[in-house]
């Protein structure tokens, strides 16, 4: 029988029990196997973020999400407004993934990926951790009075932390407006970016509030992932989970007590104390667990110590634990698996025909064809738009398919700026003896450099020969 406190859900465990303030958490660090592994996904993820604005890619960075701009740039690809159905498109894969992973594996994308747990754990705790000593030394330290020694560690902590902030603040802003704005900023007079210049300075402030003060809560209260998983999860995800069948009941281990008479769990607590939201995992699912998997590594060197089976606390699913059986595909799994799919396919076939020049023909409003020559030619009017979705300006030629056709340009142009459009003018001419229909189609194809970037067809409208 579960051990489980029947009021443990009525508060957060980051309150004191009257609710009326907030409780400070000092976890503890234990650098078991699952640690380890963790630490090294999380230096690759870190090299990653600080590195992918300023990896560049066809002449683009790597990632770059300028919203004010509305240019998106992926792996070297740049998506325009006009590409704005693939961008929604893939964040709904992305979103649909999410789904996916969540009703099977719940919120491990949360202790190992996101990049609040990153910098959090990976970057902050250990600074204050070299700085201040172990938890119980920051303890003491926090509930001693105020004393040079007390004042020189949390003026050199929160100084780094600052630094930190500021380091992380100007990183994301490459996201935002780009590496190279980023640079001038930096080496250019302040009074030329002074936008800028502020905003990297108030991005520093969130940063820091957030690692030096939120810390967790951001993950239990701001984030609404952790409601969300309550939702999605069902008795089939594999999630950080306590077996309860094989702890209960809890029993204190001593030397003159064989612990078979019991569960295998001995109550030490250890599994709280390293828990980062300050959370009892033993008392079941929760949503302030990110799945970190700390309470594993700390399980785990206690049942070695006392010759017990490893993953105790593991990664389990409840069906698991209860009825000992495997994990299993659901129906929501392969319905969910069934649409990523589909729209996976759908985005990559959007993708590859993409063009790299969109181009928009329309006819000149309030038009008709025009009778040439002494009845020899026809002529429409139509103006075509083209949208240059390339890291770099195109010279462009429009060419008819049809050799009979003639263009003859009223606004003409034949260059396009990086990241801009243009729009051009100009007459279509057909000898009349061709024309079998009053409305027919009429193809182009946009060249660059001798090679076709885009094609684009309209009608044509003469007077028929029929």
């Amino acid at each position: 029988m579960s051990q489980t406190p029947a009021h443990f859900r009525d508060q957060l465990s980051t309150l004191t029990d009257d609710g009326s303030k907030r409780k400070w958490i000092y976890p503890r660090i234990l650098k078991g196997s699952l640690y380890k592994y963790r630490s090294a996904v999380s230096y690759f993820f870190l090299l990653l973020l600080f590195s992918a604005p300023f990896v560049k890619l066809n002449g683009e960075q790597l990632v770059l999400l300028n919203v004010l701009e509305r240019k998106f740039v992926f792996f070297g690809i740049v998506f325009w407004p006009q590409d704005f159905y693939l961008f929604a498109l893939a964040l709904l894969i992305f979103i649909i993934f999410i789904v996916l992973f969540t009703v099977i594996f719940g919120r491990v994308f949360c202790g190992w990926a996101c990049p609040q747990t990153i910098f959090l754990e990976m970057v902050f705790r250990k600074i204050e951790n070299w700085i201040e000593g172990d938890h119980n030394q920051q303890k003491k330290l926090d509930a001693a009075p105020l004393s040079f020694n007390k004042l020189l560690k949390k003026t050199l902590k929160h100084s780094i932390f600052f630094c930190i902030s500021f380091l992380i603040s100007n990183n994301f802003l490459a996201y935002l407006i780009g590496s190279d704005k980023l640079i001038s900023i930096i080496i250019e007079p302040i009074k030329n970016h002074l936008s800028g210049f502020i905003s990297i300075w108030v991005f520093s402030l969130i940063f820091y509030l957030v690692f030096s003060r939120m810390r967790e809560l951001v993950c239990t209260v701001v984030c609404p992932y952790g409601r969300l998983q309550g939702v999605l999860l069902d008795n089939q995800s594999i999630i950080v989970a306590y077996d309860y069948e094989r702890g209960e009941p809890r029993k204190k281990i001593n030397k003159e007590e064989n612990i078979q008479s019991g569960g295998d769990c001995i109550d030490c607590k250890l599994c709280v104390q390293v828990c980062p939201t300050g959370i009892d995992i033993r008392n079941g699912t929760q949503l302030e667990c990110v799945n970190c998997t700390a309470c594993i590594d700390a399980c785990d060197m206690v049942m070695v110590k006392i010759n017990r089976p490893l993953r105790l606390i593991g990664f389990k699913s409840e069906t698991e634990i209860k009825d000992k059986t495997g994990f299993k595909i659901s129906k929501r799994i392969y319905g969910y698996s069934a649409i990523l799919v589909i729209l996976t396919i759908i985005l990559s076939f959007l993708i590859i025909r993409r063009t790299d020049v969109q181009t928009t023909i329309l006819r000149a409003s309030g038009t008709l064809y025009q009778i040439r020559d002494k009845n020899q030619t026809v002529s429409n009017l139509y103006t075509a738009e083209m949208v240059n979705k390339t890291g770099k300006a195109i010279e462009f030629e429009i060419i008819p398919d049809d050799k009979n056709a003639q263009i003859q340009y009223i606004q003409k142009s034949n260059m396009i700026a990086y990241g801009s459009s243009v729009k051009v003018t100009f007459f279509v001419i057909m000898p009349l003896k061709t024309i079998k229909e009053y409305k027919s189609k009429i193809s182009f194809k946009l060249l660059f450099k001798g090679k076709i970037v885009d094609r684009f067809e309209t009608t044509f409208i003469a007077p028929s020969n029929n």
